[in-house]
């Protein structure tokens, strides 16, 4: 039910709906208002409750947002306050609180599940409430980077959601026995592969689902959406250059939509645009559900075990168990970071994926996953050269190169800076969606202890070492015969070292 507040003056009546703002949010921007005008004044709580004859707690409730006074209270604050009543009720904030003011109103806090996290709201409005001008400084400062870096909300959405994956280590029980569920339900044999044709059968027969396999390639604009869902008539438009692997990841993604019983969803594979962080945390849910029932977890645990268990690296074995499962190297990687970290304890590893258009100079970081927290090899935003002696950039010059439909190749990647070394295994696709465009992607696994105990192969000495930076700019290796740029960012951070010395000798020297 829609609630009203109804605040009236002597010469109008007007109501703010609560459906464009929460009523604790109201609460609270009329807190910061009062508390903004009462300093502005230099007037302390005690000073202001004498004036108005209101007690200091009830003031102090207003001024956190727990508390939203009545008309004849809201009145005596004006008048004593010599601030007109409009104004002092107005959603406006004055001067430099009008960020915080943005961010309720963006209901931005809302948009986001803070149970997830586990953070209460309500714990929020407090510090709010309590350090106004802090918060708003640290929000004018994310909002410039924002700004500064393109940083818009679909990318606070995606960059919230990456927090949750690697807060859960990227595993979720709950969604691995939805699948086995599932699957008990239709029999379906998870110890065989799943194929499309049994998939469409269940979105046909049970979810009264239409499959149409014509229509989208009549419109050219959509020529890279591998499926277009339209929920009245149940009709799944599928594009037709995807392959079977491709369809049968769509199809199980579908499948988990229903399954799941998930409303807020989104419409097209990939994603054109969302609306709130519902339907981007149910669009991960859903792929990991497809890619639990693609690549089942018992099986693919039981060979990886195999494969670790070898004292050297087969590329060939390795190869065909992707293939195994699907054409898609990035789905079979994808799931390696849900099992990895759960199966083998192997927690600390990043996932990439790199696209290359042919004849650029430039690669592009389009998705990075990074367990527990930020790894080494990471995306930056600043137009910089990534190293080219990564493994990841090198099987994409070389399926250029050779015109393969898959290139793979694994090193281990030493990071001197950080005295870190990665085990990185990396497969290189052609886009099938867009001409003269590569991709590939990659997970890096942390050499310590524990990836010792787990990979014999890590002693193989036909696994290639290499030093290896983060950009061309900020890198110290020298001698490096695949540089693009001279280093010179680390040249002027050492460059002002050296000045920062200097100055501390001729301090000392003329203290």
């Amino acid at each position: 039910m829609l609630k009203k507040i109804k605040i009236t003056t002597s010469a109008k009546k007007f109501y703010i709906c609560l459906n464009t703002m929460e009523e604790e949010y109201i609460k609270l921007i009329f807190g910061l208002k009062l508390k903004q005008i009462r300093t502005d004044k230099n007037l302390s709580l005690f000073g202001l409750s004498k004036i108005t004859g209101l007690s200091k707690s009830y003031l102090n409730e207003i001024e956190k947002g727990k508390k939203y006074p009545k008309t004849d209270k809201i009145i005596t604050l004006s008048n004593k306050l010599d601030i007109p009543y409009d104004k002092l009720v107005s959603l406006k904030l004055d001067k430099n609180l009008a960020p915080i003011g943005e961010i309720l109103q963006s209901k931005i806090l809302k948009e986001i599940p803070l149970d997830l996290f586990g953070i209460k709201e309500s714990n929020l409005i407090d510090i709010i409430a309590n350090a106004p001008d802090k918060v708003n400084a640290f929000i004018t400062t994310i909002i410039e980077i924002a700004k500064h870096y393109n940083f818009g909300k679909e990318s606070f959405y995606l960059s919230s959601l990456r927090s949750y994956q690697q807060a859960n280590y990227n595993y979720f029980e709950a969604l691995e026995q939805k699948v086995i569920g599932f699957c008990k339900a239709y029999h379906i044999n998870l110890r065989k592969p799943v194929s499309a044709q049994e998939l469409e059968e269940i979105l046909v027969e049970e979810y009264d689902y239409t499959i149409n396999n014509e229509d989208l390639k009549k419109h050219e604009e959509l020529l890279d959406l591998r499926s277009v869902f339209a929920p009245k008539t149940k009709t799944l438009l599928l594009s037709s250059n995807i392959d079977e692997a491709q369809r049968t990841f769509i199809y199980a993604k579908e499948i988990a939509y229903n399954y799941l019983k998930y409303e807020l969803r989104l419409y097209t594979f990939p994603w054109i645009k969302f609306e709130n962080f519902e339907e981007v945390l149910n669009n991960f849910y859903a792929s990991y559900f497809a890619g639990a029932l693609v690549l089942p977890r018992d099986v693919m645990t039981e060979q990886l075990t195999s494969l670790f268990n070898k004292d050297t690296f087969n590329k060939a074995t390795f190869i065909k168990t992707i293939s195994s499962y699907t054409n898609s190297p990035e789905t079979f990687y994808q799931r390696l970071t849900n099992l990895l970290p759960k199966d083998f304890n192997i927690q600390s590893l990043f996932f990439l994926r790199f696209t290359h258009e042919a004849r650029s100079t430039n690669y592009y970081l389009t998705k990075e996953l990074h367990l527990p927290n930020q790894q080494s090899p990471h995306a930056n935003e600043t137009n910089e050269h990534y190293c080219r002696r990564w493994v990841s950039l090198r099987v994409i010059e070389t399926i250029i190169k050779t015109k393969k439909n898959h290139v793979f190749d694994l090193q281990i990647s030493e990071y001197p800076n950080d005295d870190l070394s990665y085990l990185v295994l990396s497969s290189a696709t052609k886009d099938p969606f867009k001409e003269k465009k590569y991709r590939s992607i990659s997970i890096g696994l942390l050499i310590d202890k524990q990836l010792k105990k787990k990979i014999k192969f890590l002693g193989d000495k036909k696994i290639k070492t290499q030093a290896v930076g983060i950009t061309c700019e900020r890198c110290a290796i020298k001698d490096c015969n695949e540089r693009k740029v001279p280093p010179k960012i680390l040249e002027k951070k050492n460059q002002n070292k050296t000045i920062e010395n200097v100055v501390s000798e001729l301090t000392k020297q003329f203290s």
